[in-house]
């Protein structure tokens, strides 16, 4: 059929495969033009795009983290994915940090996956976008204070030696237990002035639920992980909003605390509202969340490298032994006697950086724009890599080496992201860092321990780079220093 029509139509046929061709070609060219410059990478399969390979990385025991290292490695430091239904470009470098963490002409705004964003809430500072962020960080901030830091020290330390005073010689810790519990009684009793009983332990169960639902598919299927992060904030939020109504009443009696102040601070200068009662339940999780989860992460992961380097150590003991003396009796530490320990933040900060607890940084393009040469489409989300920065020997000499003495000479601009940068950087810094130098000061200053276990394997569906062995140590003896009590 087709060998009679070309017979009897020649011409006609050598048009129409002539023009066929050209538009073929057109076709293939104008797909070239529509993909130069941009990131290179996979969008994995129709509707699911690489979301399976993601939760397997986050089901494996290198941890999320893998997904990226492993596309890194293949596409360098910008690639594209797709992850949840929707487009997701991964970065590196701290020219495009910064770029893209100052928010130059307005192009980025802060988005987390669906599924952070559920579980910590619309209103979150997490989640919010510019000028409701704004608002709402402008309203958080005094809580933030040189006075409320000052109060906290005192707070945590008291926390940490109460909890010393129960560690025997012998016994067996671990770390990352003794850390988040911690971690979560000193931000519940900050934050809401609870401090012990079942509240508390609720509060710890239910955030560490949340908080394992962070990475899973957002299917709200009773059995799913999701789910269960779901009921979880359900409960958070039913706590908080008891304690709010009680509050309200005068059923509670007066307490000082966060919630109490973000409560009495009914208006701003123009009159207006300054927090809804949705706003400050989400955020007041938030911050349980984040200073439950994150510090504890990383003080295990301090212990752990000051553990592994000896010379780190002493160096690191000499210094606080000295603080330790400087110390009044029967006294907390206070802001000023962490200000004194200079090689003890050099530690905490280098912990921050070789750790990664905080992995990337999630944004997402507001319009269309050019990072690095790379082409960005407005709504894709571009993450910063934090790790990949804290890890790159063209910014860092021996990355992969724990030396806290390379601060301050390789603090250059946008080099060390554990806090992020720019307007959204975190509202808790100095108070995290603060809980990690207390924590270290008590443990080397007061017992003698060796690790059991120093397998560096992560635990799955950690949203955080989280220890799998918790990092187990046994207490061998107590130092021959004066103790403290309470």
């Amino acid at each position: 059929m087709v060998s009679q029509l070309v017979k009897e139509h020649p011409y006609i046929c050598c048009h129409v495969g002539l023009m066929l061709l050209l538009l073929a070609c057109r076709k293939a060219w104008c797909k070239a033009k529509s993909t130069v410059g941009i990131p290179p990478g996979s969008i994995g399969l129709p509707f699911v795009g690489e979301t399976l390979e993601f939760i397997a990385a986050i089901n494996s025991s290198k941890g999320v983290y893998e997904f990226v290292r492993t596309r890194s490695l293949r596409y360098g430091k910008c690639f594209k994915t797709k992850l949840f239904g929707e487009t997701h470009v991964f970065i590196s470098g701290r020219e495009p940090a910064k770029a893209i963490l100052n928010n130059e002409g307005g192009r980025f705004s802060k988005k987390y996956m669906k599924s952070i964003a559920e579980l910590v809430g619309r209103d979150s500072l997490l989640c919010a976008a510019t000028q409701h962020h704004k608002l709402i960080r402008a309203t958080l901030l005094p809580l933030f204070s040189t006075h409320s830091l000052s109060s906290f020290v005192q707070l945590f330390d008291a926390l940490v030696l109460e909890a010393t005073a129960t560690w025997t010689c012998g016994s067996l810790l671990i770390i990352q237990d003794e850390s988040l519990k911690l971690a979560c009684k000193a931000m519940c009793k900050m934050l809401i002035s609870v401090e012990s009983g079942s509240e508390l332990v609720t509060m710890q169960n239910e955030v560490t639920r949340l908080s394992e639902a962070m990475l899973a598919l957002p299917l709200r299927l009773p059995w799913t992980r999701f789910y269960k992060g779901l009921q979880a904030r359900k409960r958070i939020m039913d706590i908080l909003e008891k304690d709010i109504g009680e509050r309200r009443s005068g059923i509670a009696s007066q307490r000082v605390d966060f919630l109490q102040q973000i409560l009495d601070n009914k208006v701003n200068e123009d009159g207006f509202p300054r927090l809804t009662d949705r706003e400050i339940k989400d955020n007041i999780l938030t911050m349980i969340f984040a200073g439950q989860d994150t510090i504890a992460n990383a003080m295990t992961w301090m212990i752990k490298y000051v553990d592994e380097n000896p010379q780190v150590f002493n160096t690191l003991l000499k210094e606080q032994l000295q603080i330790e003396k400087n110390v009044t009796r029967n006294s907390n530490l206070t802001l000023e006697a962490l200000n004194e320990m200079s090689y003890a933040s050099k530690v905490v900060k280098e912990a921050l950086r070789m750790a990664s607890v905080v992995q990337w940084l999630p944004r997402v393009a507001l319009e269309d724009c050019v990072i690095e040469g790379f082409k960005i489409k407005k709504g894709w989300n571009v993450n910063i890599d934090a790790r990949s920065i804290h890890h790159d020997p063209t910014v860092h000499n021996d990355p992969t080496v724990f030396n806290p003495s390379r601060f301050p000479a390789e603090s250059k601009a946008y080099s060390f992201l554990a806090f992020g940068m720019g307007g959204r950087a975190c509202l808790g810094k100095n108070m995290a860092e603060a809980m990690m130098l207390v924590f270290l000061h008590r443990l080397v200053t007061n017992y003698k321990w060796k690790s059991i276990d120093s397998d560096s394997s992560i635990q799955k569906w950690a949203v955080f780079t989280k220890l799998k062995s918790g990092y187990p140590i046994r207490l061998i003896s107590k130092r021959g220093v004066k103790n403290k009590t309470v």
